[in-house]
C-alpha cells in the first residue's frame, strides 16, 4: 500500500468513527426524548394510598351531552378503599357506570354504592367496562384540552385530577390504562 493510501484510510475510518459516535450519541437522545415524553403525557395523581394514573377523556363531536372518563387507581395500602362520588365543572353530573355483555346484548348501568379498590390491588376503568359518564355538558371537551374533576373515597379523601382529553377516536394513547 501506498503511504498516501494508507493516510486517506486513516482519515477516513476516523470519520468513521466520529460519524458511528455521533450517530450513537443521537440515538441516545432520542431514546431519554421518547422516555420523558411518555413521562409527560402519562400523568397521575396521589390521595393517601392511592394512586390515579392518566385520567383521559375523548373529545366529544358538537352538540354531544355526555363523554367519558377513563383511569386507573392502584391502592397500595393494606386496607379497602371505595370511590364514592366524582364531580366535574364539564357536566351537569357524573356518574360510574360499569358497561357488560349479558345474553349477547351490551349493557351500561350506573353502579350505585360506590366502586372498591381492593388493598394491593388495581381497578381500572376503561371502555368497555367500569367507566365515568360526564352527564349534561356544559362544553365540549376538545382534543389538546385539560378538565378537572374531584374524586371522593371513603377513606383518602377528596382529590382534584385533570383529565387529558384525547382524539374522538382514541383508546387511551399508548399508555397502560386497562392494567
Amino acid at each position: 500500500m501506498s503511504h498516501t493510501f494508507r493516510a486517506r484510510l486513516g482519515r477516513n475510518s476516523r470519520f468513521l468513527r466520529s460519524f458511528e459516535e455521533r450517530l450513537g450519541v443521537t440515538v441516545l437522545l432520542l431514546a431519554l426524548l421518547f422516555v420523558s415524553a411518555q413521562a409527560v403525557f402519562a400523568h397521575g395523581f396521589r390521595a393517601g394510598d392511592l394512586e390515579i394514573g392518566h385520567p383521559w377523556s375523548r373529545a366529544t363531536p358538537p352538540g354531544a351531552k355526555v363523554a367519558g372518563g377513563y383511569f386507573t387507581i392502584t391502592n397500595t395500602g393494606s386496607s379497602p378503599d371505595r370511590l364514592l362520588s366524582i364531580s366535574s365543572d364539564v357536566s351537569d353530573r357524573t356518574e360510574l357506570h360499569e358497561m357488560g355483555v349479558k345474553d349477547g346484548v351490551m349493557t351500561m348501568r350506573p353502579v350505585s354504592g360506590g366502586l372498591e379498590i381492593p388493598a394491593g390491588g388495581k381497578v381500572a376503568l376503561a371502555p368497555g367496562g367500569y367507566h365515568l359518564m360526564f352527564i349534561g355538558l356544559k362544553r365540549q371537551p376538545k382534543q389538546g384540552e385539560k378538565f378537572s374533576a374531584a374524586l371522593t373515597f371513603k377513606k383518602a379523601g377528596t382529590v382534584t385530577v385533570e383529565f387529558a382529553v384525547e382524539g374522538m377516536g382514541e383508546t387511551g394513547g399508548m399508555h397502560d390504562h386497562a392494567n
